[in-house]
């Protein structure tokens, strides 16, 4: 059975509460706006596709019951809630683009003269409904693109390595990065993944680890300080990593000990993809010195759950997400094709 961590009909939304896992699976129901804040926030959904879907889904949720007196008063709200949407996590732009795209649409229905309110409502809707299915076909287009990259010219099984999660649960289904090492599994050329803990949020441990489990593919979890020493002592073809933005440059944010194991992997020699789709391309931003990082509470280096396992009094710094230069990235694979870092602002049009 196929993870679903968003589940969507007819005005209704629940998400699988990502806090839980692996020991748990409840989904929780997402009310509205609100709701959808709190739940990106809190990390109950997570990677920068689903936060998009998420947060536009909220939007519906919020909507799709609601009579409104003319165009104008639903466009106010919708741009009201999604510039609240947007403050949810800064440094995902997947979420901030698809509001300014909702926010374009809304000024061209709100033009129309020959559009009523209800039309522009269900225009709306039925937009943001799209965005589910179209996310699962950019995502097995990435990881098709990607086993095509990897396999080139090789005619064996790969062993790969991941980060954080890319996957069924960070997506609307199959992932970008894992997407990749899904599509090289079904080619039956995948010898074995291996994945990171992701600490401080354990997202590997806690997420990564129990979709490969729940897919059955061959994979071993290793801490983040091990991986130097995996790809001195073992033979690496190739680490697959997702992104939360993509500047201009190539310049690209991951899920913080992204860029360490880019340095190592140069060192060693081991190919660096990042899987994405267009949408964590921002080429509005030169480089990623122009990205903000988000830094998170001190009680995910502190605590695990309820436990504390650091010395009370002692400082923390807990960003969540770190910067690889585009000069270590071999390439980025997108559900269009893969590029070169310096490829990409020719092969996307400014946001």
């Amino acid at each position: 059975m196929t993870l679903e961590a968003i589940k969507y009909k007819t005005g209704r939304l629940e998400i699988l509460d990502q806090l839980l896992l692996p020991a748990e699976s409840t989904y929780i129901p997402i009310a509205g706006v609100k709701d959808g804040w709190n739940a990106i926030h809190k990390m109950q959904v997570r990677g920068a596709p689903a936060i998009a879907i998420v947060g536009c889904l909220s939007l519906v949720v919020e909507i799709y019951d609601k009579q409104y007196d003319s165009k104008a008063a639903l466009k106010n709200e919708i741009d009201e809630q999604l510039q609240y949407l947007v403050t949810s996590r800064p440094t995902a732009v997947n979420l901030k683009l698809a509001a300014d795209e909702l926010k374009s649409l809304i000024a061209t229905l709100l033009a129309n003269e020959d559009m009523n309110v209800e039309g522009m409502k269900k225009s709306v809707i039925d937009s943001i409904e799209k965005m589910l299915q179209k996310d699962i076909n950019d995502n097995r287009a990435i990881g098709e693109n990607g086993a095509n990259a990897l396999l080139k010219g090789i005619d064996r099984p790969l062993k790969l390595m991941t980060h954080c999660n890319t996957g069924s649960l960070a997506t609307a289904g199959y992932g970008t990065a894992l997407g990749v090492i899904r599509s090289v599994n079904e080619r039956n050329l995948l010898d074995h993944v291996f994945c990171t803990e992701t600490r401080p949020y354990n997202q590997g441990a806690r997420l990564t680890a129990y979709e490969l489990v729940h897919d059955k593919l061959p994979a071993t979890l290793i801490t983040d300080s091990m991986v130097a020493a995996l790809l001195n002592s073992r033979k690496i073809d190739a680490i697959i990593v997702g992104a939360d933005r993509v500047a201009a440059n190539g310049d690209t944010a991951n899920k913080i000990g992204t860029y360490q194991m880019a340095v190592v992997a140069k060192h060693h020699q081991v190919p660096f993809y990042v899987a994405a789709p267009f949408t964590s391309i921002d080429v509005a931003i030169a480089d990623g010195s122009h990205i903000k990082i988000e830094e998170r509470p001190e009680r995910e280096l502190t605590h695990i759950g309820e436990l504390r396992i650091a010395a009370p009094g002692i400082g923390c710094w807990n960003p969540a997400f770190d910067v690889t230069p585009a000069e270590l990235i071999t390439g980025i694979i997108t559900e269009v094709g893969v590029f070169k870092p310096n490829e990409l602002a020719e092969k996307v049009r400014p946001k």
